[in-house]
């Protein structure tokens, strides 16, 4: 399928490793021009190394999103390193557990990490957008059945009602909103918190295609929902787990 992304932009955060890494890669094989933004600079070169081998082009941003001007300065730095966003990849985050009695900070932290800086990101960018008519903007999130208390569950739950909001706002600027909660994807946490005994058997039992997901297999939905051709998909929640989760809808 010709996915009609030669020429576009993008800002994908959290793109030093993992899915975010994926999804620029992917992007960047397409034809994108991609403003990857993490905290690990020497991770970020790496990585614009070997896209740049592959023929795409990467532009590092060494950059911490939870700071008070941190959308503004990322916005002033995509318009004049890109001219302009078509795409942003909202993926910085991270797992939150919390216990009963965890004070405010801890919480105010997970938000402001999970969800306030998807929100003013794409806020900082969709004047632009909105003049040019057209945009996507893609939120990866996380799984809506925690087995118990985290504050990024409760932050991306925050997303995905923002982002449904919002695609009702903003579709008719030609700008669809969508968010990817991952099932269990290999990353270098995975492989650190769960030895490879306990990931066979746990795919075994809980994941219906039998193993875990890698990185590309979520990139290859959101690079899709970034494309011209996904135009009529907006204000959606598509799971990437291989069957993992157990509800309907």
């Amino acid at each position: 399928m010709e996915l009609d992304l030669k020429s576009r932009t993008a800002v994908v955060t959290g793109a030093s490793i993992g899915i975010g890494r994926a999804i620029a890669k992917g992007l960047a094989l397409e034809g994108v021009r991609v403003l990857a933004v993490a905290r690990r600079k020497d991770l970020l070169e790496k990585l614009v190394l070997e896209v740049k081998a592959d023929g795409g082009a990467i532009i590092p941003v060494a950059q911490d999103l939870v700071q008070e001007d941190a959308a503004r300065k990322l916005a002033a730095t995509a318009a004049a390193e890109l001219g302009h966003v078509d795409i942003l990849v909202n993926n910085a985050g991270g797992s939150r557990p919390l216990p009963v009695d965890a004070p405010d900070s801890a919480w105010d932290e997970a938000l402001a990490l999970n969800f306030t800086s998807y929100r003013k990101i794409a806020h900082a960018l969709l004047p632009q957008m909105i003049e040019r008519r057209w945009g996507r903007i893609i939120n990866i999130t996380g799984k809506s059945e925690p087995e118990g208390l985290n504050a990024a569950f409760a932050a991306k739950a925050a997303v995905h009602a923002w982002a449904k909001g919002l695609s009702r706002e903003i579709g008719k600027h030609g700008i669809t909103v969508n968010c990817i909660p991952p099932g269990r994807i290999m990353s270098e946490q995975i492989r650190r918190n769960y030895p490879e005994d306990y990931r066979k058997h746990f795919a075994e039992e809980e994941i219906p295609v039998g193993f875990w997901g890698e990185p590309e297999d979520l990139a290859a939905l959101a690079v899709f929902l970034a494309s011209p051709v996904a135009r009529y998909i907006t204000g959606t929640v598509i799971p990437v787990d291989g069957g993992l989760r157990r509800y309907q809808f």
